[in-house]
């Protein structure tokens, strides 16, 4: 597993822009919006609303991480 970020685009309050994850963070934040029932432009735009002055992408690797050790 390469531990490279990969850059996908997401549409946050129909703006689109680019977020850089790691693999793994992109599976787990996909598996979080299913089973939340969104799509992950909703689950996005939610993590982006609440981020504060921290960057996007690393806003989803926290909440990735949070909910992995709420879930646990």
């Amino acid at each position: 597993m390469s531990g490279r970020p990969v850059k996908r685009s997401l549409t946050l309050h129909g703006h689109r822009t680019s977020v850089s994850l790691e693999e793994a963070f992109w599976q787990e934040f996909r598996r979080l919006a299913l089973s939340d029932g969104l799509a992950l432009n909703a689950l996005a735009e939610r993590i982006d609303e609440s981020r504060g002055d921290v960057g996007l992408a690393s806003a989803i690797r926290v909440y990735v991480l949070e909910r992995a050790l709420r879930e646990r």
